[in-house]
């Protein structure tokens, strides 16, 4: 992948990354006063840094790198996560999404490496962007998951995730989420 680019401010992102209902999401966020988002709707390198807990145990610490790339109006997104000092194994995220037409809502495909084939569905609010999924055939678990990321500037945001059985949460996790300066 290329570096990243930045794009003049009042822009969201370029023809290239989304070629379809941009001027609508540009409109709807200038309405309300928003500041236009970064993360995902841009291509590049985020760096994750925070705590995992699951049901039992302390909190661990958590870092990761994030790869979002886009080709025409899909987008690509990479994400690994790793536990240092500790023997949880690591985790790695595949997503392949897309943007509806009104290009506030958008749909993905995730293959997960702890829970496997999974789909799910995000908004992108005002001030954060919110996602859910669900585990495909896994009926006897049911198990889901929400993520939101709340913009704190350009380039940070703070991400809280959850992994849920049921009706009960199974992890959590808590990080910020920082862009990487291309060099």
């Amino acid at each position: 992948m290329g570096a990243a680019r930045r794009h003049p401010p009042g822009t969201l992102f370029s023809s290239k990354s989304l070629s379809i209902g941009v001027n609508s999401l540009r409109y709807y966020l200038e309405r309300i006063g928003a500041v236009a988002h970064t993360f995902l709707l841009e291509a590049g390198r985020w760096i994750l840094q925070g705590h995992w807990l699951n049901r039992e145990g302390p909190p661990i610490p958590v870092k990761g790198r994030i790869l979002v790339a886009w080709n025409r109006d899909w987008y690509a997104l990479v994400t690994k996560l790793t536990f240092p000092g500790s023997e949880r194994p690591d985790l790695t995220f595949q997503y392949r999404g897309h943007f509806a037409a009104d290009d506030r809502r958008y749909s993905f495909v995730l293959q997960h490496s702890e829970l496997g084939r999974v789909e799910g569905e995000g908004w992108i609010a005002p001030g954060s962007i919110v996602q859910r999924y669900w585990v495909l055939g896994d009926k006897k678990k049911r198990r889901t998951g929400f993520e939101t990321l709340n913009q704190l500037s350009d380039d940070r945001y703070y991400m809280s995730s959850s992994v849920m059985s049921g009706h009960y949460l199974s992890s959590t996790m808590e990080a910020s989420v920082q862009r990487q300066v291309q060099k």
